[in-house]
């Protein structure tokens, strides 16, 4: 997907710098307004939050919690490079470690409409990530951010899922680098199990049920001529379907970044998939 190398629009025309510092308690950090120099305190920070996968559980902005989309995410590494993920929109940046924390340079985001998020989550989201003087408390594997204002991200360390027998929840259609949401009808209701033992593929369409040889080598699935039930659907239901039958009989290009997935026809159209996470 391609990343749009201006300023994510969701938010404020001047990115605020996040800063985070080490706190007097265990597994909390307390917050600066200001960077300084690298020091002793930056490792500290540096072990607590960097290298894990953290899954944005809640967001709550003016005292209103929101349930976070499955997809959204934070991953920050050992050398500061940040991915992650508003629940639609990926977005890339930096992290400068230091003494008191570390400083967020400006986000890189796609720039893709998905009708399955509310409207104000990422923007909120985006807000509140970029906010100065956010906190951060971890805990048995919870997150925590908070800013100034009282706003908070909660998160959950997120171990890498196992290609077989996860359930892949479908959450978008693709076609090179644009994606768009499945129809509201399907959503929740397209998913794909590979079983290795039996190299077989079963799920839903988000109608009828559907199972296929699978053979899977080398970054490639050939997937073989789809059996499904015989339910009747129509409109979004039957759109979808028609679509995610199009990749049956045929080899898909697939790709897995810790909790997600995709797969790719040669003609460029395929679907995203997440780890189904029961809440």
């Amino acid at each position: 997907m391609a990343m749009n190398k201006q300023r994510l629009a969701l938010t404020a025309p001047t990115l605020l710098p996040l800063a985070v510092a080490c706190g007097t308690e265990s597994g909390s950090v307390g917050s600066s307004g200001s960077g300084g120099s690298a020091g002793p305190g930056a490792s500290k920070i540096s072990s607590a939050v960097t290298g894990v996968h953290w899954t944005v559980d809640t967001l709550t902005v003016d005292g209103k919690p929101q349930q976070a989309p499955d997809r959204a995410y934070l991953k920050i590494d050992d050398k500061g490079k940040i991915d992650g993920n508003y629940g639609c929109n990926g977005f890339t940046a930096t992290a400068a470690f230091k003494s008191d924390g570390f400083e967020f340079e400006p986000v890189s985001s796609t720039e893709m409409a998905c009708t399955d998020i509310p409207g104000n989550f990422e923007e909120n989201l985006s807000r509140t990530l970029a906010a100065g003087g956010l906190k951060a408390a971890v805990d048995g594997g919870k997150l925590t951010l908070t800013n100034d204002k009282g706003d908070a991200v909660r998160l959950s360390e997120q171990k890498p899922a196992a290609f077989y027998g996860t359930t892949w929840k479908i959450t978008a259609l693709t076609e090179g680098e644009t994606a768009r949401s499945l129809d509201a009808a399907a959503r929740d209701r397209a998913w794909l199990t590979f079983d290795e033992k039996a190299g077989t593929v079963a799920g839903s369409l988000g109608c009828n049920r559907v199972t296929a040889k699978a053979t899977v080598r080398d970054g490639r699935i050939t997937l073989g001529s789809p059996g499904t039930t015989r339910r009747m659907c129509s409109g979004s239901l039957k759109d979808t379907e028609d679509t995610l039958l199009k990749l049956f009989n045929s080899t898909v290009d697939y790709r897995q970044n810790h909790r997600s997935i995709t797969l790719t026809s040669e003609d460029g159209k395929g679907i995203a998939a997440v780890a189904d996470t029961p809440r």
